[in-house]
């Protein structure tokens, strides 16, 4: 899950903007003094709002449209993406949307099975959840032990051994999965238990899991449920860095691609 930012930085850019258009309309004015028009020197805010705007306009753009960097804070992902993951998403993959009003404006493309997705939780717009993409509208989906059943067909699933690292799941089965053209390494927390759902993803809506399969509150959870297509923000494309505190970067993880 993630805090959201873009509410901060459009204000900013709003009240750096307001405060521009004022000085040109009225303030500008009242600093013209004598026959020849000389200019008195903006003030102080103007000067900083004038430095800023730019930049602010710039990393709103980028990140309403482009890309979007996220920290990754739980287990719930592993092994692909571990705490402390820093990411891009990419947020033209499926559209592009108005800040804030989240309202589709171009559609570029459809979230494919497989894919691994930030989106706004339904029960708490302000928090973003990283989970992959499992079941697309109207697709039946059953999950019993830990095998998940697409429309009564099974999703692929091989052994690959158990997992060595840390975070406290060392000697955890890992399988890979094949969701649609996606191959992906899945985890089965070893000290936690399975948890069982069926249920139809409704029109407009869809379905998602942790790889971390055991230790996921996903939407097999109340708290996340289905979830509707506006509340997409992009789909995740690369590691950019990786500083889990305290401690220091993994730099073997930057630029490491998401499958």
């Amino acid at each position: 899950m993630f805090s959201d930012f873009s509410t901060i930085l459009l204000l900013a850019l709003l009240i750096a903007g307001g405060i521009l258009l004022l000085d040109a309309i009225v303030m500008k004015k009242k600093r013209v003094a004598g026959a020849e028009g000389a200019v008195a020197p903006e003030p102080a805010l103007v000067s900083y709002a004038r430095s800023f705007f730019p930049i602010l306009l710039i990393v709103v753009i980028v990140r309403s449209f482009l890309f979007e960097p996220f920290r990754i804070p739980s287990a719930s992902m592993m092994p692909g993406l571990v705490d402390g993951d820093f990411i891009l998403v990419n947020k033209f993959s499926y559209g592009l949307r108005l800040p804030q009003l989240y309202t589709k404006f171009v559609s570029i493309g459809e979230p494919r099975r497989g894919d691994v997705i930030v989106f706004r939780l339904p029960s708490d717009p302000s928090t973003h959840f990283i989970k992959r993409l499992v079941g697309l509208p109207g697709d039946h989906v059953l999950i019993r032990d830990n095998r998940i059943f697409i429309n009564g067909a099974p999703v692929t699933l091989t052994s690959d051994g158990t997992y060595s690292g840390g975070f406290g799941f060392a000697g955890s089965p890992l399988g890979l999965e094949r969701l649609g053209q996606t191959t992906h390494l899945v985890m089965f927390a070893a000290t936690r238990f399975a948890v069982d759902y069926e249920g139809i993803v409704p029109a407009g809506h869809y379905f998602f899991m942790g790889d971390n399969r055991n230790d996921s509150e996903d939407s097999r959870f109340e708290k996340v449920g289905f979830v509707p297509d506006e509340f997409l923000v992009g789909r995740a494309v690369r590691i950019w860095m990786n500083w889990r505190l305290p401690g220091w970067p993994d730099w073997q993880r930057i630029g490491m691609r998401i499958q």
